[in-house]
């Protein structure tokens, strides 16, 4: 059964995830040397993406008269913090901070996954949702190949 709260709540979570990216991306963006200049303008278009995607699921939750939350996940602030301690200790190579990225895409991937089997989605949300999933999907593997041609170098 479909009920506001439940549908609201669901629509929060993936904004959270959203955060979660937003952060990570800049997080990435700031231990990529100048020389990488092509991932600062990759990790740049994953922002705005993300930033996008919350501002579509900010509207559907007004529209249903809901709060919409700014904050992030739990785990995505965890998720940052041993970002920060792996960085410490595996340096900030290209290839590690890509490796780092493809975690966080993963996430979000799972996360979209729980919303659109979530009961509490009419069929024009869940469409959105899954417009936007197969959207980070496909920023999943661009960060993907990005990764595979750093392990080769």
């Amino acid at each position: 059964m479909i009920n506001k709260e439940n549908t609201i709540e669901v629509l929060n979570d993936l904004i959270k995830i959203n955060n979660d990216r937003i952060a990570g991306y800049e997080k990435a963006s700031e231990k990529t040397d100048l020389i990488d200049g092509d991932l600062q303008i990759l990790f740049n278009r994953m922002i705005n993406e993300s930033k996008g995607y919350v501002q579509e699921l900010s509207s559907q939750i007004t529209s249903l008269g809901g709060d919409v939350d700014k904050g992030t996940t739990f785990p995505g602030k965890i998720y940052r913090a041993w970002m920060d301690v792996k960085n410490t200790f595996a340096g900030q190579d290209r290839k590690s901070i890509l490796e780092s990225c493809e975690y966080g895409e993963d996430a979000a991937q799972k996360a979209y996954n729980e919303a659109i089997e979530s009961e509490y989605l009419d069929t024009d949300l869940r469409s959105i949702i899954i417009k936007q999933k197969s959207e980070l999907l496909q920023s999943h593997n661009v960060i993907r190949g990005y990764r595979d041609a750093a392990r080769i170098l």
